[in-house]
């Protein structure tokens, strides 16, 4: 046995005698009617207690409770309710003393209460129950509710408490939908800024720093971010925007300038009003599209369309030429179709292989094949192509293609191809240098009738040696060699790709 000291005997009397003063004055207050209820902590299970038999003490023990709370008895009947729980339900204790808590509670809460209060025979439980609110911008209330075994006098039931938990739901689902928001602003690709009701940004994306590449959150956004709004005759301006927004109005695809934005400067702007719980709005979320894109593609549309209104042009000029002079040139109406819509047909066929290269360029040897297709049946094995791998521009292929044209329907209609025999040779002949030079390309036809001079030059002599004359070196030139006509064909440098 260990020995005690002194000074640790006096402590341990000391606190003897003071247990025993307390355990006197409660014995003293139990008398007197001083306690209305004692609150047992047991090896298993907390009890609640009430002194006596006068059940208005233990009411208002109660009242003094913060919580909604409810005395039930075991069949799960209101015996007593406080202030608290009544203004929750929106009744007086009169109307609810004696009814079954199960039937005033509201649908959405009853099964977890009937739950709690099974699990709750033994020991203190606890669920949180969600109150739904029927009117129009009240918002619904959750509440912790704890069921605690009781007995009143000879009466055993329980104490059901409801700690009001609502402020504490609404500020986590806060977070949780403002980490969301956060999570899918930092995904988008566009420029997303969330400003305040003052136009405070407090939220800017990584998209946004192509707007402004300083520290974005902190700043007025009408300051960093002064944009010129298309067509409003610079009546609106970025605080005006906002403020509208915060006002609980919305903008949708506005086109705009960002005029001090470091790289892209047209943008597509929408703002929307942030929303928080209660539908309260907070501030406004402005979202930036880049249109740089869509401008490069809109301009590059203009300068199709003007590029095709000047093709457009060009070709009913040519047509009407063609038309012009070919009637000039033939005696019937039957000659003139014949011709006219042979050239035209030529015209076409050069029109749509530049189509098909998106006007860019096409090889020489492309077009002599399609303006020879008409007449290759007849001529199979008789045209020999060497070389002509050369590309040249869209003018000169049109060109080209119709001295092709004129040089055929005249072999098909008085040289090599009118007999059985005869050729027609087409290749590059010299020129070329790098590019510096004009290329030149002989048509040379053999094995047909003997070749002589014209005697009245018409308007396929015309087309042949003038519609390359255009361009430096330009041209066409004709030999009409007996054994066969020689056509020496010279594109311009400037056409050569």
């Amino acid at each position: 046995m260990t020995a005690t000291s002194p000074s640790e005997k006096d402590r341990l009397i000391a606190d003897l005698r003071h247990r025993l003063a307390e355990a006197e004055e409660t014995l003293r207050a139990i008398r007197e009617n001083e306690v209305d209820a004692l609150v047992m902590r047991g090896p298993i299970a907390d009890e609640v207690f009430t002194i006596g038999g006068d059940c208005e003490s233990y009411r208002a023990f109660m009242e003094t409770m913060e919580p909604g709370a409810v005395a039930l008895d075991a069949a799960g009947r209101i015996l007593y309710t406080n202030s608290a729980f009544e203004q929750l339900l929106g009744k007086d204790f009169a109307g609810l003393q004696g009814q079954f808590l199960l039937d005033v509670l509201p649908a959405d809460t009853v099964r977890e209460i009937k739950l709690l209060l099974a699990d709750a025979r033994a020991t203190r439980k606890s669920c949180e129950v969600h109150f739904p609110r029927a009117g129009d911008g009240e918002l619904d209330l959750y509440f912790v509710a704890a069921a605690i075994p009781l007995r009143l006098g000879t009466i055993s039931g329980h104490a059901v408490t409801f700690a009001d938990v609502t402020e504490r739901v609404y500020r986590e689902g806060l977070e949780q939908s403002e980490l969301a928001a956060r999570a899918v602003i930092d995904s988008a690709n566009e420029a997303v800024l969330v400003c305040d009701r003052n136009g405070i940004i407090t939220h800017a994306n990584a998209a946004s720093s192509i707007i402004y590449e300083g520290d974005r959150v902190g700043q007025a956004f009408a300051d960093i971010i002064p944009l010129d709004f298309h067509g409003t005759s610079g009546v609106l301006h970025p605080d005006d925007m906002i403020a509208m927004v915060v006002a609980g109005t919305p903008l949708q695809g506005i086109e705009a300038t960002a005029v001090n934005a470091p790289k892209v400067k047209d943008y597509l702007v929408s703002a929307a009003p942030l929303r928080v719980a209660g539908g309260w709005i907070s501030g406004a979320v402005v979202t930036m599209v880049d249109l740089s894109h869509r401008k490069a593609a809109e301009e590059r549309q203009q300068l199709l369309m003007r590029e095709l209104a000047h093709r457009v042009k060009n070709s009913l000029a040519m047509v009407a030429a063609i038309s012009a002079r070919t009637a000039s040139t033939v005696s019937t109406v039957k000659e003139f179709q014949a011709v006219f819509s042979g050239r035209i047909q030529a015209l076409a066929a050069t029109h749509n292989l530049l189509l098909g290269n998106a006007w860019s360029s096409l090889g020489l040897g492309e077009i002599v094949k399609s303006e020879l297709t008409p007449y290759i049946d007849d001529a199979a094995g008789n045209v020999t192509i060497d070389g002509l791998n050369m590309a040249v521009a869209p003018r000169a292929a049109i060109a080209f293609g119709l001295i092709v044209h004129e040089l055929t329907t005249n072999a098909v209609k008085y040289g090599s191809l009118s007999q059985k025999g005869g050729r027609i040779t087409l290749r590059e002949i010299g020129g070329n240098n790098g590019k510096s030079d004009p290329l030149v390309v002989e048509w040379r036809e053999s094995g047909g009738p003997p070749v002589a001079p014209l005697e009245r030059k018409g308007f396929g002599h015309t087309v042949i040696t003038r519609s390359l004359q255009y361009g430096r070196g330009g041209g066409a030139e004709l030999d009409f060699d007996p054994a066969g006509l020689v056509c020496r064909i010279s594109i311009p440098p400037e056409e050569l790709s």
